[in-house]
């Protein structure tokens, strides 16, 4: 700003000195209010531009179209999203009505309906779009109305994503959770493949014993059979009563007629030890199924502890009698997936000691309105930093190819879903000790 010139007292009548410094310093007073006034002015346009550009750039980075409409309909602002879609600069599009962006003439009433029917509270509404290549692209938009300082509705925005994206990202989810259910089932199927491995290992040795029994029996009446048919056929040639003498005696026909009786007798003992196997077996075929039913917990345990010596621990020392009897109602086949896992980790982990032999004592109460089983174990017991995570799923300290890490997972998800409890802690006298509580019977 330029000053203007100063006169002297002289120059202008009727004014003193003391007048005239009193002007000038009102006009300093004047000239440094405008230089404040300025540099105000300045400030507020800096922070004004900053406000425009973070506005700009959050415009720029919606993924999302945005649309700014008057209470018209015509546009005022768009995102860069909006303009790439629909294949326009930001110059054709201000002033025009939404509705030329609309895929026909159904979509641009229903946009109509929507503004005329919720003009203060906003709505969503799904709208087709016309693409650069004028091809209609389904998007979801929420409508917002804006209002004036006055209180006044003054138009609305329009924040959208097109329906594409959405169902491709759907598509991709989906997929993901079936692969996963799938590698899950897989898991889940390996783990079972595992126990039945083990239930088969010690039915096919249980089974042995009869079967072997049973066609050893077999041999000797085929070979009965022929010297009878030889007597037989003497007798009925008619031969002298000296020649059936020798030959009955060359035969042995009194000792195959004494020895009949005891071969059937085994025979017909094995064939019922066999049937009496797959009975057992029949009882506890139901894993899938989820059938339940009053169970004796004796039984299952003392069925799982069979199992497990006779297919993969012959050697294993469990100390269990049975006591009273605990009626539990669950699955029997499930139970006793949960038990013969119990019983083989213990072996397995008092297996890995080499100046002891495996051992494992199980004890059962039945205390009120809780079946309580205990299983403690001679091994070298679970590492402090291993008791949290002893059940997550796919956790195992055993060897790779030696464990799925599920074993004890499932174990402990079939128990809660008998509405049982099965933790895990090391004894005080040494090895793992694992706690199974189950509901009784009321």
């Amino acid at each position: 700003m330029t000053r203007p010139p100063l006169h002297g007292p002289s120059q202008i009548e009727g004014m003193d000195e003391a007048a005239w410094v009193d002007v000038i310093g009102k006009m300093e007073e004047v000239y440094s209010q405008l230089v404040r006034d300025e540099i105000a002015l300045e400030e507020k346009n800096t922070q004004l531009e900053q406000s425009q550009q973070f506005i700009f750039s959050l415009l720029t980075a919606m993924s999302d179209v945005l649309v700014a409409c008057d209470e018209n309909g015509r546009i005022e602002e768009t995102n860069a999203a909006l303009r790439e879609l629909a294949g326009r600069s930001e110059e054709a599009l201000r002033g025009r009505p939404l509705a030329e962006l609309l895929g026909s003439a159904g979509e641009r009433e229903r946009l109509r309906v929507a503004l005329a029917d919720a003009p203060r509270r906003g709505s969503t509404i799904e709208l087709e779009l016309l693409d650069a290549q004028r091809q209609p692209v389904p998007v979801d938009f929420n409508i917002t109305p804006r209002f004036s300082a006055a209180g006044q509705l003054v138009g609305h925005v329009f924040v959208g994503r097109p329906l594409g994206e959405l169902k491709r990202a759907y598509h991709q989810l989906r997929e993901a959770h079936e692969a996963l259910k799938r590698t899950q089932q897989q898991l889940l199927h390996s783990e079972k493949m595992a126990s039945l491995g083990r239930l088969v290992a010690g039915v096919a040795h249980e089974l042995n014993n009869p079967i072997s029994f049973v066609l050893g029996n077999v041999h000797a009446l085929q070979r009965y059979t022929e010297r009878l048919r030889e007597y037989l056929a003497a007798i009925h040639a008619q031969a002298g009563a000296d020649e059936q003498a020798k030959l009955r005696a060359k035969l042995r026909i009194d000792h195959l007629l004494a020895d009949l009786p005891s071969l059937m007798e085994g025979t017909l003992e094995g064939a019922q030890r066999t049937a009496d196997i797959v009975q057992g077996l029949k009882r506890f075929s139901a894993m899938d199924r989820g059938e339940r039913s009053e169970v004796d917990l004796n039984g299952v345990i003392e069925r799982a502890i069979h199992w497990v010596r006779k297919g993969t621990a012959p050697t294993f020392e469990v100390h269990w009698s049975a006591g009273a009897p605990c009626t539990i109602h669950g699955n029997a086949g499930q139970l006793l997936q949960v038990v013969m896992n119990l019983v083989q980790n213990a072996y397995d982990a008092a297996a890995t000691r080499s100046n002891a032999t495996p051992a494992l004592w199980v004890a059962l109460q039945c205390d009120g309105d809780t079946a309580r089983v205990s299983l403690r174990d001679n091994g070298p017991g679970i590492a402090r930093e291993h008791l949290s995570r002893i059940f997550d799923p796919f956790f195992t300290t055993k060897p790779v190819g030696k464990g799925t890490g599920l074993g004890l997972s499932i174990s402990y998800g079939i128990v809660e879903q008998h509405g049982g409890r099965l933790t895990a802690r090391n004894h005080p006298e040494g090895g793992a000790e694992f706690l199974l509580e189950l509901p009784l019977v009321k």
